[in-house]
């Protein structure tokens, strides 16, 4: 699975395998592992963590790739003080087709194979 660095403005304070998702809306979310510079902006995440972090510039990149352009934002939910590690997730919103396909086929194929089965 490829990973993805996650930016706030142009310093890198983490990344994700991005391993889970919904398809149609072109949402992308995992696991997030902050890098010693998420300290930096730890606080104003965990103060925006239910409301708009675009004042953080958070993006999301392949790791030696491109920006994902995320029509919807990144956003950080950092609920570690409540759950440790496993309290920390990175979301990005509205990826479009066909590159959300190309890079998340296996989310892709959840989302099929939950329509088949519904038929």
């Amino acid at each position: 699975m490829p990973r993805f660095e996650v930016f706030a403005g142009a310093i890198p304070v983490g990344y994700s395998e991005l391993e889970l998702g919904d398809a149609p809306m072109g949402v992308a979310a995992g696991k997030f592992i902050p890098s010693p510079a998420y300290a930096s902006i730890h606080s104003s995440v965990v103060a925006a963590r239910e409301g708009s972090q675009s004042h953080l510039s958070l993006v999301v990149r392949l790791v030696n790739g491109p920006e994902l352009p995320a029509q919807g934002g990144v956003q950080i939910f950092d609920y570690s003080a409540e759950l440790g590690a496993d309290g920390l997730e990175v979301h990005v919103l509205g990826i479009g087709y066909p590159l959300y396909a190309e890079l998340f086929p296996e989310h892709v194929a959840v989302y099929k194979a939950q329509v088949t089965k519904a038929e």
